[in-house]
Order: C-alpha cells, then sequence, then structure tokens
C-alpha cells in the first residue's frame, strides 16, 4: 500500500488553477534559461501546507526527462526517503537523481561538473555557512549550488528555518540571489490542514507572539483540542491512530536529548516516552507502527502530513504579561540550534534566536490534517489555552 506522504506527493494528484500555473510558469523559465550564460533562480515561496512540494516533484518528474543533466536536492533525510521511494515507481526517473545537496555540492566539485537543471526542496533548510561536522567547506549551500546549475528552482519557507547554521530570511536569499536572472513566486492557498482561514489566523496570530485571541467558534472541518493532561492526550491520539492512522506524538524542545544512542525521554506529568529513534530504514519515522510509542521531533515530520499530531510545547515557551507566546532560548535542550555565527551581528544573532524556536512550533503546528492536540508544559500557558480555546 502507498503511503499517504507518497500520495500527497504523487503524479496523480491534480494540481489547483494556481498551481498548474506555477508549474507551467517554472517550465518556461527553465527553458528560457538554459542557454544564457548567467545562471538563472526561481524561487517558490509559500507556508506549510500549500502544495509546494507536489509542484515541485510534478515539473521534475517532467524536466528530469527532458534534460539530461537534473538533480532534486533535498536536505531533509526523512523525505528524502520519500522522493527516492517515488522514484523507484515512476517510469523514467532513477533514485540517483535524488541527493542530499552537501554530496551534491562536494561530488560536482570535485568532477569539475556543472548541470542543466537543480531543485532544491525545503531550501530554508540550506546551509549558510560552513559546517565540517557534515563535511561542508563552502560558505553558502545556497550559492555554490547556483553557480553549479544553469537554473535552480527553489521552495523557500523563512518561517521553517530551524537553526543559526542554515539561518535565512528575506533579506539573507535576496543578497544571494539579486545577481542573478531571478523570478520570485508566492503561493497563499492552504490545502494540509481541513481548517478554514479563521483557525489559520488564528495560528499565525498564536505562534506571532501578540495577544492571543479566542479561538473562532467555527474554525471548519478540524478536531482542535486543549489538554491539561498529556498523558490523555497521548491516549486520544492512540485512538485516532487506531482509527485513521497516521496520529503521532510530538513535543518541542526543552526535553533532554542527545545524539549518543541512547534513549531521552520527554516526562510530562504521568507521560513518560522516548524521543524518536534514529531511523536507520527506508521507511519515514511517522509511516512506522512502533513510533506511535515514541515522541516526534521537528526532524522527523517537518515536510510531512499527519491525520492527527499531539503537540507538547515544552518549558521554552511561556504566557506573557499581555497573553501572548513568549520564548525562552535558555530553555533549549537541543544544542544544534543555536551555534554563534561570525557574519552576524549580536542584535541579528539574538533575533534569530527567537524567531528560530517560534519555527519549531510553527512546523508541528501545521501538520495535522484532520486535527491537533496540544498541551502547555507553562501552567499558565496551558490554562489560558484552554480558556480561548473554550467554544
Amino acid at each position: 500500500m502507498q503511503s499517504h506522504t507518497l500520495n500527497a506527493f504523487s503524479q496523480n494528484v491534480q494540481l489547483t488553477d494556481r498551481q498548474r500555473q506555477i508549474f507551467n510558469q517554472i517550465i518556461e523559465f527553465t527553458y528560457d534559461h538554459q542557454d544564457d550564460s548567467q545562471h538563472a533562480v526561481f524561487v517558490l515561496v509559500g507556508d506549510a501546507g500549500t502544495g509546494k512540494s507536489l509542484i515541485l516533484n510534478q515539473m521534475f518528474t517532467k524536466l528530469a526527462q527532458e534534460l539530461p543533466e537534473s538533480y532534486f536536492l533535498v536536505n531533509h533525510p526523512e523525505l528524502l526517503k520519500v522522493y527516492r521511494e517515488l522514484a523507484g515507481q515512476t517510469p523514467g526517473m532513477l533514485k540517483k537523481y535524488y541527493q542530499r545537496p552537501t554530496s551534491f555540492i562536494n561530488q560536482m566539485h570535485k568532477h569539475n561538473q556543472k548541470v542543466d537543471l537543480t531543485v532544491v526542496d525545503e531550501a530554508h533548510l540550506l546551509l549558510s555557512k560552513p559546517d565540517h561536522y557534515n563535511n561542508y567547506y563552502g560558505d553558502n549551500q545556497l550559492s555554490d549550488i547556483i553557480e553549479i546549475s544553469r537554473v535552480t528552482v527553489v521552495v523557500f519557507d523563512p518561517t521553517q528555518v530551524l537553526k543559526t547554521k542554515s539561518y535565512w530570511n528575506a533579506d539573507r536569499l535576496g543578497s544571494v540571489i539579486k545577481k542573478h536572472p531571478h523570478k520570485i513566486v508566492h503561493l497563499k492557498e492552504q490545502f494540509r490542514i481541513q481548517a478554514n482561514p479563521a483557525m489559520m489566523n488564528w495560528l499565525d496570530n498564536f505562534i506571532s507572539g501578540k495577544p492571543i485571541p479566542q479561538l473562532p467558534a467555527d474554525i471548519g472541518d478540524y478536531d482542535f483540542r486543549v489538554f491539561s493532561d498529556a498523558e490523555k492526550m497521548y491516549q486520544e491520539i492512540i485512538k485516532q491512530n487506531g482509527r485513521v492512522g497516521l496520529a503521532r506524538m510530538t513535543a518541542t524542545s526543552g526535553y533532554p536529548s542527545v545524539l549518543d544512542g541512547g534513549k531521552h525521554f520527554v516526562n510530562e506529568g504521568n507521560f513518560h516516552l522516548p524521543w524518536d529513534q534514529y531511523n536507520f530504514t527506508a521507511i519515514p519515522w511517522a509511516e512506522q507502527p512502533q513510533t506511535i510509542n515514541e515522541v516526534g521531533s521537528i526532524y522527523t515530520v517537518q515536510g510531512f502530513d499527519l491525520n492527527y499530531i499531539g503537540i507538547i510545547i515544552g518549558p521554552p515557551f511561556y504566557l506573557t504579561a499581555d497573553h501572548g507566546l513568549g520564548v525562552d532560548s535558555d530553555k533549549v535542550t537541543d544544542v544544534e540550534v543555536y551555534k554563534r555565527r561570525e557574519d552576524m551581528s549580536a542584535e541579528e544573532f539574538a533575533e534569530s534566536k527567537r524567531s528560530l524556536l517560534r519555527n519549531s512550533l510553527n512546523v508541528l503546528l501545521r501538520r495535522g490534517i484532520k486535527g491537533m492536540y496540544i498541551h502547555a508544559h507553562d501552567e499558565k500557558l496551558e490554562s489560558f489555552l484552554e480558556k480561548v480555546a473554550r467554544v
């Protein structure tokens, strides 16, 4: 049986009129710039759930069979598995077309190669500084990819940037592409979450840090609940998993987690489960049945659809004096998130710390198709959310 994520990216999914328009724009842009002496860049900007990856995959499936040197880059290992599985099921497509950015850059530089087309999904995860741990010795992965390619097509969402070593915003993106022929297109229509615009606006307001308003009485066909007890929320997730499948627990940073091969637990009241274990298989984390007994992180669910998601909003988040969502970066337990950069001013680094943690929660808030359950560690935030969510 084909997985939900594979179905979501499939060639059989009909594009909307707007998605089809963008699909055609990318095709036209790619061919218009194949004979240019300059390197051209097409940027597709959009929130999670707007169908960016669907457009990208369908477009690449067409162009990879027409342009001899085409590559699709994905920095997210779980998402790369999905694309390679799709390639294996699609006539004329090869798994080798799909690579991690660092491997691709190093290979092309080693053989002094250039390519016709490079497509980058989740370009906001590209490194924007050297990272010797991951064998990347350049200064900016996007710049390197552009110089290797006649045309580069990237999907970009600044609200999904998660680490300072891959820190991006609109200005930083602009500084990289401004010297090249480029086109930027925005995609806004939401397709993943079965909630109406009023619910989506509420989520935008919540993550922004502004005073949290009352939840609208009509949020569409969407199951949104606040749980004072994380264990009860987990039991409800188990029920939904048995009923419709693809229901999982997740949490933000703020709970012990070290890459030492051992198990580290998320403890919240009576709730006690280990973080997601490293996935050595070709099957994405959420599609493995035993992961109902683990807590997913942004690293295993970013880019994926879940039917129901349970989110534990951890210790770094609290209720501010004016009833907004506050962030305490000192309580972050993911040491990879905040790495000091010499090319960032103290002010920009401080701003990045605030925005990155909000982004990590935002990623989780956009995963659940049919429903989302939340529990907040901070008691004041928890009780306030219960009050405003009461309809």
